[in-house]
This record gives structure tokens, C-alpha cells and sequence, in this order.
């Protein structure tokens, strides 16, 4: 009698009901549905009514959303099938997490099973959400002038369920800004910019941390290539009276201001406009650097390294390896230049895959010409020629 090969689809669906079962299910996302109606959706285990259940939310690309409960074993006899009509899955545990593609060809794989396999063996467990509450204690609580100018949240200030995820996202971003805070200066004007800042939630939801909550004197600056974008940020910073926030269309590359920075922000930019704000940060010597970047486009685009050719040879282990690289070699830059660096975690990858924060916190014992500093250079462009094998372009 022979074992039976599981599909991925079947092992992935495994997974899930183990981890349920073992109570280590945080949550299931699903995203790049075959379906393109619909934009994403959500599985979290829920107490409701004192039963246990399995939430749904979906979300369409109309800006609608929709909310349904299941019992566990309801979805587990389907999880299979509808796992086939999503092109990627995360599966996050309490102490690690699995994640399952499929392509337009119908291939699939399961990335990361024996590992995360082996953290339902941990101590760890998820505290099971009780009805619909949402988490609480945020610095932000929706009801601040800024986010109903910028229709985060209604004029009662409850936010909209599209915006929920934004919403999540800028107050983690603040909860990691105030757990390095003592970096800045205690007194004084400060003076932040926040490069490729898009819409700019992040830069209204900072200045309004630091200027209102703070009762700071904040000089801040947004910079972004839209014309039409920046024009309506600073008709809202007008209409809330946020006096010391600006915004200014230009080249973030190129883009020159008066005065120290104390703090650099950039959340999302795209591909190898994260350089170039991390350029701009190390150029102007700011105290704090915060940036999460977009996507790698780059690297994988031009990596080529015959030692990496086991993975680099199937395409979704090589935007890892490149996403992976990518970051840990702005790191190893910022290091060369005088900054003590980290990697974070920004928010749970079912908010968004692009989760990576890079910190650099600049070093008031920096020698640029002492050891560490010149190992950082070396060990950067080590890096970088394995990687590109002498290809004369910056990373």
C-alpha cells in the first residue's frame, strides 16, 4: 500500500485545519484571485456568540466589502477547491507562516510547509478574536480631522471598511516611530520629510502625532512627482490647519532642503525610488530613517549570478531572493554610512505583502574611516558584485 502524493491545494488545506485545530491559526489571505471583481479576502478564527467560527471578508474592486461567517468544518471539506481560484495564500501562524501560489498555467506550489509545519509544535498560541471588535488601544482612533478630510473615516469618525487596512497600516507605522522617538531632539523645531509620499496619509497621520499630540513646533515636507496629488494634499493641510506640513512636486532624487533633518519617512516606494530616498536621508545626514519599501523590480531584472541559478531558475523563489537581497544590501549601505540598522516587521502580511520596514538610526560614534564602517563598504560591494556579476549599475 503506497502513501497518496498530496496536491499542494490538499496540503495547504491540511495545514490550515491543523493549525486551526491546534489553535495556531492567526489568519488565511488570499490574494490575485482569478476573479478580478473581487480584490482580496480574509479568513480569521472568531468567537461569536460563543461558538467557534471561521470570518470572511471579502473585499471587491467596486470598494465594497462583505463579511460572513462559517463554521470550521463547513470551509475545511472546500478549502481545497477554493484555493485553486487564487494565485497566492498566506497562511499565518501564531509563530511562523506558509504560503501557497498558483500561476496563470495552473502550476502550484507550497513555500515554507516543513517550517511552518514544525511551529505548531511551539508554545505559542493565537488569542481568538471575540465578535467583531476591532483591535484596540491605537494612538489613532479614526475620529481625528485629518483622516475625515482624507476620507479614512466618516464625519462620526468611523472608518470606512476599505480604508481599514490603510487605517491599521499608518498607526503601526506610528507605534514603531514613537519606539525610537527618544532618537530626535527632545526640544526644538523638528524638521521631517517624507519622500514619494503619495497621497500622504503617513505624512498628515506623523505631523499630527508630533504637532497636536506632541504640542511639537514640526517643519514637515512632502515630496512626490504628481502635480495634481500635491495640490490636494496642501488643500487639506490648509482645511485642518496643519500649517507647518507642505508638499512639493519634484524629483526625490534631486529634491534639496534648508536646515537638518532629523527624520526621513517613505512608505511604499516604488522599486528603486527607495534608493533614492535613502540617498537623500544618508545626503542630508538624518538622525532617524524609516522606509518601507515597494516592490524589487531591479535586482531581478539584473541579477545574475550562476552560484544562485538553483533559485533564481523558478521565478517565485527568485523575487524572494531578490526581495530578500535587495533590502539587506540598502541596509548594509546605510551601515557603510554611519547607521545602526534593522529590518521590521510593519504590519501582518495580510494587510499587505510589503510589510518590511528598514530603520537606521544615525550613530553619534560613527568613524568613516574606522573599521566597522570600511568592513560595511567592503561587505556591500562584495555583495553586490556576487549578485551582479560586474554589471556597472547602481542597486
Amino acid at each position: 500500500m503506497t502513501n497518496k502524493i498530496l496536491s499542494p491545494e490538499e496540503k495547504a488545506a491540511a495545514l490550515i485545519a491543523d493549525a486551526d485545530a491546534a489553535g495556531k491559526l492567526k489568519r488565511v489571505v488570499f490574494s490575485k484571485p482569478t476573479d478580478k471583481t473581487v480584490v482580496k479576502a480574509t479568513l480569521t478564527p472568531c468567537i461569536i456568540g460563543g461558538s467557534r467560527v471561521w470570518q470572511t471578508e471579502t473585499f471587491y474592486a467596486d470598494n465594497k466589502a462583505r463579511q460572513h461567517n462559517d463554521a470550521p468544518d463547513t470551509l475545511i471539506a472546500r478549502l481545497g477547491e477554493i484555493l485553486q481560484v487564487w494565485g497566492q495564500v498566506n497562511i499565518l501562524l501564531a509563530s511562523g507562516s506558509c504560503e501557497y501560489k498558483r500561476n496563470a498555467a495552473g502550476h502550484s506550489v507550497l513555500i515554507g510547509e516543513t517550517a511552518a509545519r514544525a511551529s505548531l509544535a511551539d508554545a505559542a498560541t493565537v488569542t481568538v478574536r471575540t465578535g467583531n471588535d476591532k483591535e484596540k488601544n491605537r494612538i489613532l482612533t479614526g475620529d481625528e480631522p485629518f483622516l475625515k478630510a482624507l476620507d479614512v473615516s466618516d464625519e462620526k469618525g468611523r472608518v470606512h471598511d476599505k480604508k481599514q487596512p490603510k487605517f491599521r497600516q499608518i498607526n503601526r507605522f506610528l507605534e514603531l516611530i514613537r519606539d525610537v522617538e527618544d532618537k530626535l531632539p527632545q526640544q526644538g523645531e523638528l524638521h521631517i520629510c517624507d519622500l514619494c509620499c503619495g497621497k500622504s496619509y503617513l505624512s498628515f497621520a506623523v505631523y499630527h502625532y508630533f504637532a497636536v499630540m506632541k504640542g511639537r513646533t514640526v517643519r514637515m515636507e512632502g515630496v512626490d512627482l504628481k502635480p495634481d496629488v500635491m495640490d490636494y494634499c496642501n488643500s487639506v493641510a490648509k482645511k485642518v490647519g496643519f500649517t507647518g506640513l507642505t508638499f512639493t512636486c519634484g524629483d526625490v532624487g534631486k529634491y534639496e532642503t534648508t536646515g537638518h533633518v532629523h527624520m526621513v519617512l517613505s512608505l511604499h516606494a516604488c522599486d528603486i525610488a527607495t534608493d533614492l530616498v535613502l540617498e537623500r536621508a544618508m545626503h542630508w545626514g538624518a538622525d532617524l530613517i524609516l522606509s518601507t519599501p515597494c516592490c524589487h523590480h531591479w535586482l531581478n531584472h539584473n541579477l545574475k549570478c550562476d552560484a544562485l541559478s538553483f533559485i533564481a531558475d523558478y521565478s517565485m523563489l527568485r523575487q524572494k531572493l531578490c526581495d530578500a537581497a535587495t533590502d539587506a544590501m540598502r541596509l548594509k549601505l546605510l551601515e557603510a554610512n554611519g547607521y545602526e540598522v534593522t529590518a521590521l516587521e510593519l504590519i501582518d502580511p495580510e494587510e499587505t505583502p510589503k510589510n518590511i520596514m528598514l530603520r537606521g538610526i544615525k550613530s553619534k560614534k560613527f568613524d568613516p574611516n574606522g573599521r566597522a564602517a570600511e568592513k560595511a563598504r567592503a561587505e556591500y560591494e562584495s555583495a553586490r558584485a556576487f549578485l551582479l556579476c560586474g554589471l556597472d549599475k547602481k542597486a
